[in-house]
């Protein structure tokens, strides 16, 4: 949904639990912590049903903006390693400590059961309430369904087969049900989504909340996957005319320029679909606990070199993921403009006194970057020895990167922080754009045998990513399309975005592409890691035990 200036975000909040969290922009929803309200009296009201709704979305910002979520998604692929720090590197290196008992894979399996059970105690109860008009009703409802086919679509990606549920749980279980992936796709994600899709509307006021077009959108990936599982032409025949109708019947349009998107006071723009609602005022006065942390762990340590020292603008560096060497390979910088607007490339001395002849304000570090660049300069051949010894600034190639120096991601640099140590930002999480719904479609004629139709869903990615004057030589032919072509423009356009891992293990991907470009993972690997091992806890609680996956 494209939101006009007087929109109004939406605000999530949690409910029966013992904290609140929210988003919001100028225009407030009114709202009450509700924390110790019984459901059975509240939720059947109708400013019950509008709070029980808000918390379905509210579950969402646990996982995405927060480490966890960047983790699952990010790490152990082709286009991301690890940096120095972090304490969930057994997701990279796919070791005898990827295994059951991981707080990563735990807490997935809470957070996304959490919101499923709270989706199902909004479409179970909705006919109970009173005060509420039906077609409004119906809308909630639809964004409930919407939510709980996100929740289950993300746990069977993740585990496979999984535990089943469309009610309301309401005390202590111990029994679970262990229901095949085609089910859970056949008797919730995809009746959940068609459902969405009849009763949402093309927009809503409450901007973040979920549209029409966000449920298509959802709806064609949810097919894409299940194509390559056995669903084929017909999945993807549908997903390429879901795909079509987003990007051609809701008035959504890509940026002129990629950077554009990450400009930060641009997140409500006509490229994003539908995003995880952040508010500055409530991360910055601590109320929302979450957030939109990336900005901490696609960065390397600038503040321990030569003229730098920690600052807001640069971000905090927490070095957790560094790009492969496949990752920066992906770009011919000649002719396409998105390493140099994805990636930092000058850092200017912000320490007085640290270097002699160095000024703040000067350039302290620079990173070239790799490969030819748009002036036809080979960076590595450019900067010999001779060359970096004779500039005052510290001068980085290809052979002096390591875990702690690298190219650092700018997409979720946040300089509006309250001061340079703060975790949370104020970043609205991305989870669909209309490039991506152009990808996709790509990928669902490419599954149909029409590769001319696929290269013009990508010439049109690429044409917006060209220098200019450079459009021409950007695009490509159908002779060009193939799965991995397909894959590496994902990776150029959607770098750090949180799709990498689901689009490796969704086209059958993943084992081969991270032997050959994680260094760190291509000796552990093995065919079971296409999905995570059902969590420990998961099985100790459960009566007569849970299976576990396969390889675990």
């Amino acid at each position: 949904m494209i939101k006009s200036n007087n929109m109004k975000k939406i605000k999530f909040i949690a409910l029966l639990v013992v904290f609140s969290f929210s988003v919001s922009c100028e225009s407030f929803l009114e709202e009450e912590n509700i924390a110790n309200v019984a459901s059975a009296s509240y939720y059947p009201t109708p400013a019950g049903l509008e709070d029980a709704v808000k918390a379905t979305y509210g579950i969402m910002k646990e996982f995405y903006g927060p480490e966890i979520g960047w983790t699952m998604n990010v790490f152990g692929t082709d286009t991301y390693t690890e940096g120095a720090d972090g304490s969930h590197k057994y997701l990279n290196r796919y070791d005898a400590s990827h295994n059951s008992s991981k707080r990563y894979f735990r807490d997935t399996w809470r957070i996304f059961y959490q919101g499923i059970n709270q989706a199902n105690a909004v479409i179970n109860r909705a006919a109970e309430v009173e005060g509420v008009s039906e077609s409004d009703k119906a809308i909630r409802v639809g964004e409930a369904k919407f939510l709980r086919a996100l929740y289950y679509f993300n746990l069977v990606k993740y585990y496979g087969d999984i535990h089943l549920s469309l009610e309301e749980t309401l005390g202590v279980e111990i029994e679970a049900n262990k229901t095949p992936a085609s089910e859970i796709y056949n008797q919730a994600i995809i009746p959940d989504l068609e459902a969405a899709i009849s009763s949402l509307p093309a927009t809503q006021s409450d901007y973040g909340r979920a549209t029409k077009a966000a449920a298509e959108f959802l709806l064609a990936k949810v097919l894409m996957t299940r194509s390559y599982q056995g669903g084929g032409a017909s999945d993807a025949t549908r997903a390429e005319a879901l795909m079509t109708s987003v990007i051609s019947n809701y008035g959504f349009s890509l940026l002129d320029s990629h950077k554009d998107m990450w400009e930060i006071n641009n997140e409500a723009n006509s490229e994003f679909i539908f995003t995880v609602q952040n508010s500055k005022s409530q991360v910055d006065e601590g109320q929302d606990g979450y957030g939109h942390r990336g900005h901490l762990y696609f960065l390397m340590e600038y503040d321990k070199k030569p003229g730098m020292t920690r600052d807001t603008p640069n971000g905090r560096p927490w070095k957790r993921f560094r790009p492969t060497n496949h990752t920066l390979g992906l770009y011919d910088r000649t002719i396409d403009n998105r390493y140099d607007q994805t990636f930092k490339h000058v850092w200017y001395a912000n320490k007085p006194g640290a270097i002699p002849n160095l000024n703040v304000g000067d350039t302290a570090l620079y990173i070239p970057g790799p490969g030819v660049n748009r002036y036809g300069i080979n960076q590595d051949a450019y900067w010999t020895d001779d060359k970096k010894s004779g500039v005052v600034y510290q001068v980085y190639t290809s052979g002096d990167l390591s875990n702690r120096t690298f190219p650092s991601l700018n997409k979720w640099i946040d300089p509006t922080r309250p001061n340079r140590q703060h975790t949370q930002g104020q970043r609205d999480f991305v989870l669909m754009r209309l490039a991506d719904a152009y990808l996709i479609r790509a990928e669902a004629k490419l599954a149909q045998g029409d590769k001319a139709g696929a290269a013009d869903d990508i010439n049109v990615i690429r044409e917006r990513a060209a220098w200019d004057g450079k459009e021409a030589d950007m695009l490509i032919t159908a002779a060009d399309v193939n799965i991995d072509f397909i894959l590496d423009e994902r990776g150029r356009e959607l770098l750090g975005e949180g799709h990498r891992w689901f689009d490796l293990v969704r086209t059958g991907k993943l084992l081969e592409r991270v032997k050959l470009h994680n260094d760190q993972a291509s000796g552990n690997i093995q065919s079971h890691h296409v999905l995570r091992p059902i969590p420990l806890d998961q099985i100790d609680r459960t009566q007569g035990g849970y299976g576990q996956n396969p390889g675990y």
